[in-house]
């Protein structure tokens, strides 16, 4: 954008239109030769035969001392060049390509004798050869300028364009690494591949600079290019239609994609064309998605509209590569902008986990020291001291160390699983003495290495007594079932009793619940999923942690 604000000088020069004979002969570089009877277009020149163009330049100005006039061309072919019928520069073996390598660039620059750069009209003639492609022939890109300005003025544009393509580079490693830390988060990912398939088209475009290509390798630069801009156009509307999903977005999105494959495959010889026709669907279906946002009142769906509108006006009002890439870079970030939006969304809900959990732990441990639970507790012992003392000193010592055990474990995050089932076995035995109900703790699968926040399985222990009914034989009996694999690990809490009382099949979320999905949230953000069920037996808990 910078190179392009710059002020444009005025035109030194006219160019007339090219004209061809199929031939070799050394005077046709005469200035003063009569070309009123070469062709205006070849089709195919076969066999890597040698040709000539003509070209009539005008030169308007006269170039200052010091500073010549060079000329750069853009040919397809290897080709000297003579200018008024001086040799002036050679780029690759014309005529010799069956028999020689490759030599040569796509994109060259020579420069002009100060004595044949007077104001007036001049020749440049041509002699080439196309043995790669023999049917690209036709006008060839050619600017003249001052020397030193050719030379250098594609190099400031490069280097800004390298900065430029760095940053998007920069950008995509960044969420990669973001994406990897959680692998559920898609956009992260989605962005990241577009950054990076921009910065692929960045690249690809600008490197005909820095790196010589001989004409013969355009073709697959133009493919490599092409290709690009398939990966762009597809990712954008999926990343949009991933942060304002629509009905059956799925469903139009493999219909767009199948339009995509449409365009790229018919004419594809035609590279211009394609880019074109890819860049317009991707805007309109782009545009679509941003207007149901915009209906919908999604946060950034307004911004995203504005911006499609504006790379549409640039398209129609400047050059296709600065309306490209200013619109892409737009587009990219406003991608970066609704992303940003959602980290902190997810910011936001973590803190207020923070805080919730931190509310329901105290409240949690105020159930456990509550009134309530010591009267009853009390009355209990009580009761057991005075009818069996040695059973009564069992009863304290439990007392003692589920409240040890708790005191130890309510401020961390993560314990160990060992420590959790140690907290409800301690558990169930004070309730034997509370309820005079035979409990029974069994395992499965355990993996003493494995950590969990802290009372989650305390508190699916503490409903399934609450709410449950004893078998015939005045027993409930709770498994622990672990399992994992290299997608997630998963705790499978089962309670076996005669009945689940109806208050446990009430659609109203309890303490109990609130916790445990807070404690989860704290230390997994969203990568877990907690199910709660009856079965026959009795009632099936499921805590699911994806890796």
């Amino acid at each position: 954008m910078v190179t392009s604000c710059s002020q444009n000088p005025k035109p030194v020069f006219n160019e007339y239109r090219t004209v061809f004979r199929i031939g070799d002969q050394p005077e046709w570089a005469a200035t003063d030769l009569n070309d009123q009877h070469w062709k205006k277009r070849i089709a195919l020149v076969p066999d890597g035969q040698v040709f000539w163009s003509r070209t009539k330049i005008d030169i308007l100005k006269a170039p200052e001392a010091l500073k010549p006039y060079g000329f750069r061309l853009e040919v397809y072919g290897e080709y000297e060049v003579f200018w008024d019928g001086v040799l002036i520069g050679k780029n690759g073996n014309p005529g010799q390509e069956a028999d020689l390598p490759p030599e040569g660039k796509l994109w060259t620059t020579f420069i002009i004798p100060t004595d044949l750069t007077n104001t007036g009209e001049h020749v440049m003639a041509i002699r080439l050869s196309n043995y790669y492609y023999p049917d690209h022939i036709g006008n060839y890109g050619l600017k003249i300028d001052d020397y030193d300005d050719l030379l250098t003025d594609r190099l400031i544009q490069n280097s800004y364009m390298h900065v430029f393509a760095g940053a998007f580079l920069i950008a995509a490693i960044y969420f990669l690494f973001l994406f990897l830390g959680n692998k559920k988060e898609y956009p992260a990912l989605i962005f990241s591949i577009s950054c990076f398939l921009f910065f692929g088209l960045t690249m690809t475009h600008f490197v005909r600079t820095t790196v010589p290509i001989h004409y013969s390798l355009h073709v697959v630069r133009l493919e490599v290019i092409t290709g690009l801009m398939f990966g762009i156009s597809f990712s954008i509307p999926l990343y949009f239609s991933m942060q304002f999903p629509y009905p059956k977005w799925k469903l139009f999105l493999g219909i767009y994609t199948a339009i995509l494959l449409f365009i790229f495959s018919i004419e594809h010889h035609l590279f211009d064309y394609t880019i074109l026709n890819m860049a317009f669907s991707l805007l309109v279906f782009s545009l679509g998605i941003a207007v149901f946002g915009v209906y919908k009142k999604a946060k950034g769906a307004f911004l995203v509209f504005f911006t499609l509108l504006l790379c549409i006006f640039m398209r129609y009002s400047v050059s296709f590569n600065l309306s490209l890439f200013t619109g892409f870079s737009l587009i990219l970030l406003n991608m970066l902008y609704l992303l940003s939006l959602r980290i902190k969304e997810q910011r936001l809900a973590y803190e207020n986990s923070l805080v919730q959990s931190t509310r329901l732990r105290l409240e949690l441990l105020k159930k456990n020291i509550q009134p309530h639970f010591l009267m009853n507790t009390l009355t209990s012992l009580i009761d057991w001291i005075e009818e069996t003392p040695k059973k009564g000193v069992l009863f304290i010592e439990a007392l003692a160390k589920e409240f040890d055990l708790l005191n130890q474990i309510e401020n961390q995050t993560l314990i160990s699983i060992t420590q959790e089932i140690a907290l409800c076995r301690t558990h169930l035995e004070i309730m034997e003495y509370r309820k005079e109900v035979n409990y029974s703790w069994e395992e499965e699968g355990i993996d003493p290495g494995q950590k969990v926040p802290p009372g989650i399985l305390h508190t699916l222990l503490e409903n399934g007594i609450t709410h449950s009914l004893p078998l015939d034989d005045n027993s409930i009996k709770f498994k622990l079932v672990y399992e994992s694999n290299s997608d997630y690990k998963r705790y499978t809490f089962l309670t076996f009793a005669a009945a689940v009382r109806q208050e446990a099949n009430t659609k109203k979320e309890g303490t109990g619940l609130k916790y445990i999905k807070a404690r989860l949230t704290e230390s997994y953000h969203e990568q877990w999923e907690l199910t709660s069920e009856p079965v026959n037996h009795g009632w099936k808990n499921t805590i699911k942690i994806y890796s």
